[in-house]
């Protein structure tokens, strides 16, 4: 029996929902050395910590997932490909009869964050190699105060609350449908549009067009060819462009792109529900350009009072958008966009379509239960609702991007046979020392972003890349290979 090609020549890449057990694999090792095999601890077995061992389990990894629950373990030792344990996840003397110092990646992901943050420190302290915790958002709001990931030595931290509202920006951010897809953890915006025969920047040399601070014409698709554009080059009519850029500041050179954009002064916003996930998606928004006029509605006097504080320049509404009285009162069809991020799902589906009989014009909602996340999401188109964003699946998403199957990660199917890949730039990589305009790039690719601790930017050629920094870059099928190996040697 012959052997495929790809297989000899280690270029199988497979993504990481595409499963294959680790009986599968024993069976054909010509497929599992291919990959790189991670040894992965994760701390809660809550919903993000069980989806998350779920979509890793069936794939090249060793996998322990430790809980207190001796009910949730119980049920997952049946169902996973893991060692599955109950334990108490901030023992040092637990996690050293897990071989901690041998882990490559360490999740702790519970509903507690001194529980995460005491875990994740303890196993960074004993030898893990990457360490990610889970905390809510009011912990990052207090970064100014105090750098907890500094303070207790964590690789990484992230929220569900913003991950979630990273999600619903996008849609809000993009209410022409134009293709979008956020990297960098919302800091950083890839957006794909047509240019039309109306647009000033025609015919003029790239070079010339003196794009604003933060934007990055990163591809031009014409004529079924993908351009890697240079200072030379020109746009036309109908091109498909790739752009990078801050999200809060394209709006006025997307409608130079295409004046059909709608340009209005401002956009309205009625958010249903207080709490972490409005708060932080009003934060999220307020520097948006153009201006948008936010609205909570909130049924607890005293989270009403909090956000009050908080967002001075929001208007929150003490009442139950469950009322369709309450809604017609509040004028909810002068909503642009209507988002429904209560705590309790089934409220949140059901304002969402009062909201869209009565007038709103877009309608998004949050839904916390996986089971009726899917089912929401499958019926819609139906229902009038716009999208639907599961916390749980956007928590994943992110973290999945940690998981090292090979040397870069693939984050974005984008329009045009592009490619979004992401990599972290090692300390005996070739570029690294390097200002990008000093980089000699292989054609079919470009950089568009990079992320330095805390801070993203859309890079220029006077930027220079370093060790540990995480870079983004698009790049044709045909040119992955060269590119990966321009930034990974």
């Amino acid at each position: 029996m012959s052997t495929d090609p790809a297989i000899e020549a280690g270029e199988i890449h497979l993504s990481l929902s595409y499963r294959i057990s680790g009986k599968i694999l024993a069976k054909f090792p010509c497929i599992a050395n291919t990959f790189r095999r991670m040894n992965i601890i994760i701390v809660g077995a809550g919903e993000v910590g069980k989806h998350l061992a779920q979509s890793l389990s069936t794939q090249l990894h060793d996998i322990t997932l430790i809980d207190r629950s001796e009910e949730s373990t119980a049920l997952l030792r049946e169902k996973l490909d893991a060692t599955v344990v109950c334990e108490n996840g901030t023992s040092a003397t637990v996690l050293a009869e897990h071989n901690v110092a041998d882990c490559e990646l360490f999740l702790a992901i519970t509903r507690q964050d001194d529980t995460n943050l005491m875990a994740a420190s303890i196993a960074k302290k004993m030898g893990a190699k990457k360490t990610i915790a889970r905390v809510h958002a009011s912990v990052e709001r207090d970064r100014l105060l105090l750098n907890y990931q500094e303070h207790f030595g964590i690789d990484h931290l992230f929220s569900t609350e913003r991950l979630s509202a990273v999600e619903l920006a996008k849609f809000i951010r993009n209410p022409e449908g134009i293709v979008a897809k956020e990297i960098a953890r919302g800091r950083i915006e890839l957006r794909q549009l047509e240019v039309s025969s109306e647009s000033d920047l025609l015919q003029k040399p790239l070079s010339s067009l003196d794009l604003p601070q933060g934007i990055r014409l990163a591809t031009i698709y014409r004529n079924q060819e993908t351009i890697i554009p240079e200072g030379g080059d020109h746009l036309q009519a109908g091109d498909l462009v790739t752009l990078s850029s801050d999200p809060a500041h394209t709006q006025d050179f997307l409608a130079r792109v295409d004046p059909k954009i709608k340009q209005r002064a401002e956009r309205n916003l009625f958010i249903f529900g207080g709490g972490e996930y409005a708060l932080v998606l009003a934060e999220m928004l307020a520097d948006e350009t153009p201006k948008l006029k936010a609205r909570i509605m909130e049924k607890s006097k005293a989270e009403c009072d909090r956000l009050s504080r908080l967002l001075s320049e929001v208007d929150i509404i003490h009442g139950d958008a469950s009322s369709r009285q309450q809604l017609q009162e509040e004028q909810v069809e002068n909503a642009d966009f209507f988002i429904a991020v209560s705590p309790d799902d089934e409220d949140n589906v059901m304002t969402c379509l009062q909201a869209k009989s009565l007038g709103a014009k877009s309608c998004l909602t949050l839904i916390h239960r996986p089971d009726l996340a899917k089912a929401i999401e499958q019926s819609r188109m139906q229902l009038g609702i716009r999208a639907v964003v599961s916390p749980r699946l956007a928590a994943s998403q992110d973290l999945l991007r940690f998981v090292e199957t090979e040397k870069f990660h693939e984050i974005a199917d984008l329009q045009a046979n592009i490619q979004a890949l992401q990599l972290v730039l090692k300390e005996n990589a070739e570029a690294v020392g390097k200002r990008v305009s000093e980089i000699q790039w292989p054609k079919g690719g470009s950089l568009i972003g990079l992320v330095r601790g805390q801070t993203a930017i859309v890079p220029s050629g006077k930027d220079e890349l370093r060790a540990g920094d995480v870079v983004y870059f698009v790049v044709t099928p045909e040119a992955r290979k060269s590119f990966v190996k321009t930034l990974a040697k």
